[in-house]
């Protein structure tokens, strides 16, 4: 795509009452609606009204005691989604899906599913799972090791893939008159086992109307890059600065390019948290109040998901020089080498206080704090020197946020050119610029 011709990628990222950890205790906030469908409907219909090109909910399969100061829980995504492709008709839906706690068959069926109720605008967020307690719940001993994680979802996109691409485009062929709805012959049943996984037959529904739902990837490790460059078609990361997004955004380009894919082929969306503000000044007071809902002292905790035990330490002592070994984390590898990066570069020394606040909101995402002009721009150089193709946004709090970067960040993004003003397809493959994948290539491919 032509320089004059690249857009901005733009999705939605809902959270209950938004992505800080204090947003649920905001004045405006909503915290009782978390099982409600008609608030997820309606925080969607707004990133539509934006014409954004996607909602994305993630997934935690496990529970955690830090509900006891913040929403920590999730609904089930796929059946979330389905509603609200119900009262929308153009943007895209986002699900996270785990390759290690549900079985490939159902995973398939139930994208393919969503895809066709939505008439192609469904994508699978690809996770391979490291927490301790989701291993636990789903009777693992232990957290299955980084490399076999990812070793093991290889196989699983690819067996993903092949029951998509089991029924031909045309295997259906109603024909009342003579009694015959479809052809059999252009159904291919996998007779697939390789030990870990036993599949026998096709899929029991049509080929999705984006041939696959998007292949959506959010990890930044060495492991996690190489499966994106040779799977994922949009790549959610998190870059803290435009530095770091850069260099994360031309290593994505080259491993892509080993794996014999075209370039574009990969979109690297990285997550931005955004506190919104007419002035600078009065955004900073924003954050600020976010900030101080914070429980510190139960916040520390989040560290401890990252693999970084700072209960020997008070709030106000320094961050330690050693926060943990990347090597020997199970967990989200590349959110604690992130950790380390914001440290070595915060110029003095940061107390624990001062990182957990960083972290309540953005969790080591890019962030900016202040009014729609300084965010647009923000994006903007990132979009155009090579750092994003877009951004998942986070919003600081919610209802409020999704409402104040539609009506005043949008149209800043629209009037210098980099966004569209409207839809111009109607499946989410056509809004990022993928091509539906061919089945007849299909045919020659192995499951790795």
């Amino acid at each position: 795509m032509a320089l004059s011709q690249r857009k901005l990628i733009l999705g939605a990222e809902f959270h209950q009452s938004g992505d800080h950890e204090g947003g649920w205790r905001m004045p405006s906030a909503q915290p009782w609606r978390g099982t409600d469908l008609s608030y997820y409907q309606s925080l969607s219909r707004l990133a539509e009204r934006g014409k954004m090109d996607f909602v994305f909910f993630a997934d935690f399969l496990a529970y955690t005691p830090r509900i006891r100061q913040s929403i920590r829980w999730e609904l089930e995504p796929l059946t979330l989604l389905a509603g609200v492709a119900a009262v929308t008709e153009r943007i895209g839906l986002v699900a996270t899906g785990s390759t290690l706690y549900t079985e490939p068959y159902n995973l398939a069926r139930s994208f393919a599913t969503l895809d066709h109720l939505s008439g192609g605008r469904a994508a699978w967020n690809i996770v391979t799972t490291g927490e301790t307690a989701t291993a636990g719940d789903f009777g693992h001993a232990q957290v299955v090791p980084h490399d076999q994680r990812y070793a093991h979802a290889h196989e699983y996109t690819a067996l993903i893939r092949e029951l998509w691409d089991s029924w031909d485009d045309a295997a259906l062929v109603p024909d009342r008159d003579h009694g015959r709805y479809a052809d059999p012959a252009r159904v291919r049943p996998l007779d697939y086992d390789s030990g870990r996984h036993r599949v026998a037959g096709a899929l029991n529904l049509p080929r999705p109307p984006q041939g696959h739902p998007v292949l959506v990837q959010a990890g930044s490790s060495e492991d996690g890059r190489n499966f994106a460059a040779a799977h994922a078609e949009m790549v959610f990361t998190a870059q803290p600065t435009l530095d770091y997004g850069q260099a994360f955004y031309q290593d994505m380009q080259r491993r892509v390019a080993l794996a014999g894919r075209s370039p574009g082929s990969l979109k690297v969306v990285p997550g931005l948290l955004t506190v919104i503000g007419s002035t600078d000044e009065e955004a900073r007071r924003l954050r600020n109040q976010l900030d101080d809902l914070l429980v510190p002292s139960v916040y520390a905790n989040l560290l401890g998901s990252f693999g970084i035990d700072l209960s020997r330490f008070d709030l106000d002592d320094p961050v330690p020089e050693n926060l943990g070994s990347v090597a020997g984390f199970e967990g989200i590898k590349s959110r604690l080498a992130i950790i380390e990066h914001l440290v070595r570069h915060w110029g003095d020394k940061p107390t624990i206080r001062q990182l957990i606040r960083r972290l309540a909101g953005s969790r080591g995402h890019f962030a900016v704090t202040g009014t729609p002009g300084k965010i647009a721009a923000s994006m903007q150089t990132w979009f155009e020197q090579g750092a994003a193709d877009g951004f998942i946004i986070k919003y600081s709090h919610l209802p409020g946020g999704i409402r104040e970067f539609v009506d005043e960040v949008v149209p800043l993004l629209q009037r210098a050119g980099i966004y569209r003003n409207d839809y111009e397809g109607t499946t989410l493959r056509e809004h990022l610029g993928l091509a539906r994948p061919d089945r007849a290539q299909a045919r020659e491919r192995q499951v790795a």
